[in-house]
């Protein structure tokens, strides 16, 4: 592998402002655990229904008080080819490009406590790489916790609460989440590596994956990328600001409501997947597949309401 430092720039006069101010890079307990900063990433490019960690990111960008802290050389990380930036062409010239780019910034949530927050493109080349030189920035800032968070497709109505999978490196970050899948093999991301690499190497990561319906998939889903965060909130203790959020939120679902009301075959189908989604909370005991207070049920009795589900389904069909 080839020297994963040179694929970074830290800008050092960022981080000793920040050292002065914070010390940002004193984040470790006498115990030797860490205790500096949590950092969030959410990368583009790979799967994110509703955009919802694009959504959630540029939040964290506008809403919040932001330092750039490393910037990677993307043109070495970068398919341009599969993965073309955006540029604008007015009349007889060329007036803007959309310059891609990986970066970890520094932000100041809405009390003023500060987090890392990893996003950008996600490279196409030198996954391990790229990971061994956030791995260092993790251990140089002694990163207390790492969150990330996306959106994948699925059969749910807009209508119900939405639900998420959490994973995380050990037993105890993902507790009070229910799990709805078994083992699967599923094409890799580099958040996804990311995560597991940091997990080999003792350090605490853990992941959000929203559950957007899938007919708003290609749409922008503010609430997906709201509930996203209020996880992140309640694993974290950060006040992500997002209440203002609400807005965008709100005139999302209207938007979804107003097209519902123009097609007739699009609400048969959410009203199906409404039907669907109450049979299985029921199965479950539940009026929605939110994490309760309540104990959860085992991996086994989940597993086996799951099936029994499923083979209703079948009976009904």
């Amino acid at each position: 592998m080839l020297d994963p430092q040179s694929i970074v720039q830290v800008d050092e006069a960022a981080v000793a402002a920040l050292d002065a101010r914070t010390g940002l890079s004193t984040g470790q307990a006498a115990s030797g655990r860490a205790s500096g900063p949590v950092m969030l990433h959410a990368l583009r490019g790979f799967v994110d229904a509703g955009a919802t960690g694009e959504i959630a990111a540029a939040h964290l960008v506008d809403e919040l008080e932001t330092t750039r802290l490393a910037t990677f050389d993307v043109d070495q990380l970068l398919d341009y080819r599969s993965k073309r930036a955006v540029m604008t062409f007015d009349a007889d010239r060329w007036t803007d490009y959309e310059e891609p780019f990986l970066a970890l910034d520094h932000v100041r949530d809405a009390e003023g406590t500060g987090f890392l927050l990893l996003h950008g493109a996600e490279p196409d080349l030198q996954w391990e790489r790229v990971v061994a030189a956030v791995k260092g920035l993790v251990e140089r800032f002694g990163v207390s916790l790492t969150v990330g968070f996306h959106g994948i497709p699925m059969g749910v109505p807009h209508t119900r609460p939405l639900t998420l999978t959490a994973h995380a490196t050990r037993d105890g970050l993902t507790e009070d989440y229910t799990s709805f899948f078994g083992t699967v093999k599923v094409p890799g991301s580099m958040a996804a590596l990311l995560e597991y690499r940091l997990g080999q190497a003792g350090h605490d990561a853990l992941g959000y994956v929203v559950h957007v319906p899938h007919y708003l998939a290609q749409s922008r889903y503010t609430p997906a990328a709201v509930a996203a965060l209020q996880h992140v909130e309640r694993a974290t203790g950060l006040d992500l600001a997002t209440g203002r959020m609400a807005a965008a939120a709100a005139d999302a679902t209207l938007e979804v409501e107003k097209q519902l009301e123009e097609s007739p075959e699009v609400r048969a189908v959410v009203t199906a997947l409404e039907e669907q989604y109450d049979r299985f909370a029921r199965s479950l005991g539940r009026q929605s597949l939110l994490a309760e207070a309540a104990p959860l049920p085992t991996a086994e009795e989940l597993g086996a309401e799951f099936e029994r589900f499923l083979a209703q389904q079948d009976g009904e069909g």
